[in-house]
């Protein structure tokens, strides 16, 4: 992805864009000054080290992290520890002064190959360093499933959790994919999910909702 800094790197590069975040705040209350996000750590089977990157929209309503080797998968030729593979994400993200934000929507894509009797699962925790308050939402695939795949994670205005005013919390990302063989045949077949896509990676969208504190 042109212009992203991998995982690992200082600062995350900055793309112009222009993402829409219903029930968000109206533009007036977007702070004209770009926002800059550092990755602290990168940890999980699902991101090893190189393979994730940050990405800021110029409008400073949205970011993407993009992954490049993230698979989880079942059946003839899996070791019995890729059923499952996770990413945890510590973003140190500082804003402009006199404004606090909160994560409204959240879109995920990849693709699955889920055998008669496979399942899969998709799901991600989001919270505030220090927050008791986590954020947490799942997606279920059944198969015979062969396709493309995207989900989407949104919260209401009235329930979004904000980032403290005026302190520097990171902001925690962990997902996570699960393959279940089930009922399907794992001896001679193989079931997988991954966050990809034919040019060999994936953006997940972070669309951000902005107050003034």
């Amino acid at each position: 992805m042109p212009g992203a800094l991998l995982a690992g790197g200082a600062v995350a590069a900055l793309f112009a864009s222009t993402f829409a975040v219903q029930s968000a705040p109206t533009a007036t209350e977007v702070p004209s000054t770009r926002i800059e996000i550092g990755v602290r750590t990168v940890n999980g089977s699902g991101c090893p080290q190189g393979t994730a990157a940050v990405a800021v929209a110029g409008d400073n309503t949205a970011f993407t992290v993009t992954y490049s080797d993230y698979l989880a998968q079942v059946g003839a030729g899996a070791d019995p520890t890729d059923l499952r593979k996770n990413c945890q994400l510590n973003l140190d993200v500082h804003v402009p002064q006199g404004f606090t934000y909160a994560v409204a929507r959240v879109d995920y894509r990849g693709f699955a190959h889920l055998q008669d009797g496979a399942s899969g699962t998709q799901q991600a925790s989001y919270y505030f360093q220090g927050s008791p308050e986590t954020s947490k939402q799942s997606h279920e695939f059944a198969g015979p499933y062969s396709d493309n795949w995207r989900t989407s994670d949104s919260t209401d205005y009235s329930a979004l959790v904000w980032a403290p005013c005026g302190e520097n919390k990171n902001f925690n990302i962990n997902s996570e994919l699960r393959v279940n063989g089930g009922t399907s045949n794992t001896q001679d077949s193989t079931s997988f999910m991954t966050m990809d896509s034919t040019d060999g990676s994936v953006s997940t969208l972070f669309q951000l909702a902005w107050k003034e504190c």
